[in-house]
């Protein structure tokens, strides 16, 4: 009995162990979501070379990683070519001088490096945006708040470029 017991338990152990190996190996994937919700072009080009560092340095470490941007309010502004005359989001001169090359930054990020663009739809409904004229790929989200707190309930660490 006290052999069977023993037997048992030990199975136990080693089922509880591959076990945690299967979750271990879905949490080794490292998990960020970024919110953008500024209107400066500066903060997005540093948001832009802290994702590039990051994602580089896991692709040289071979780690597995799921980064996002989830674009709220005047984030908008980096993800379309429309000047949003009459909106809050309007291009001003920084804007223009930058939009193009900030945005060639994005592509890049999201073609080359995987990293994931996400655009709060409140946001591009409240200006009549039409999606077409959002930077392909971008995917719309009913709410970038409540995204951002799904994806944090998820496991992904929170970032503000300040």
């Amino acid at each position: 009995m006290k052999k069977h017991l023993f037997t048992s338990l030990v199975f136990l152990f080693v089922l509880s162990g591959l076990n945690s190996k299967a979750h271990a190996a879905e949490d080794d994937v490292i998990k960020v979501v970024y919110h953008a919700d500024y209107a400066e072009p500066r903060r997005v080009s540093a948001m832009i070379t802290s994702i590039n560092n990051m994602v580089t340095t896991y692709q040289n470490d071979l780690v597995e990683y799921d980064v996002r941007i989830v674009f709220i309010s005047h984030g908008i502004r980096f993800l379309t070519n429309d000047k949003l005359k009459g909106t809050p989001f309007a291009e001003d001169r920084a804007l223009a001088e930058s939009r193009s090359s900030l945005m060639q930054r994005l592509a890049g990020l999201q073609e080359v490096q995987g990293v994931k663009l996400e655009l709060c739809d409140i946001t591009r409904q409240a200006i009549r945006l039409e999606r077409e004229k959002l930077m392909p790929n971008v995917k719309l989200v009913r709410s970038g708040v409540v995204r951002i707190a799904e994806l944090q309930h998820n496991g992904f660490a929170y970032l503000k470029v300040e």
